[in-house]
């Protein structure tokens, strides 16, 4: 019923599957998180931060600020808090023209699959 706010997890990557894909270096992960967040409880390792206020201008590959990472054409893995955030971001990126785009969870997702944190 509101899959709209989580972008439809049934089809999204899961955590586990992204922490895989991230070790082997296939795919770009981004936390969406604010910078008081990072601070309390570190990111996933290697994720990019890109806090919700500025991922516009950092995602958006007609923006000059556009992060490099994301023109590799890896799959994208986005994760927030909860899900909910991230799924935002994803349906963003989606419009943006990305295609191969996952929405993850949250950092808990990430570590109760084996990722590791890095703070």
């Amino acid at each position: 019923m509101f899959a709209f706010l989580t972008g439809n997890r049934a089809a999204d990557m899961s955590a586990a599957e992204a922490v895989e894909k991230s070790r082997a270096g296939e795919i770009v992960v981004i936390d969406i998180r604010d910078g008081m967040e990072l601070k309390a409880t570190g990111k996933a390792k290697g994720a990019l931060h890109v806090p919700m206020a500025a991922f516009k201008m950092r995602c958006d590959p007609s923006s000059p600020e556009c992060l490099p990472e994301l023109k590799s054409g890896k799959p994208i893995a986005v994760y927030c808090a909860s899900g909910a955030r991230s799924g935002m971001a994803k349906g963003m990126l989606k419009r943006f023209g990305y295609e191969d785009v996952h929405n993850i969870g949250g950092l808990a997702h990430w570590q109760r699959a084996g990722g590791a944190i890095e703070r």
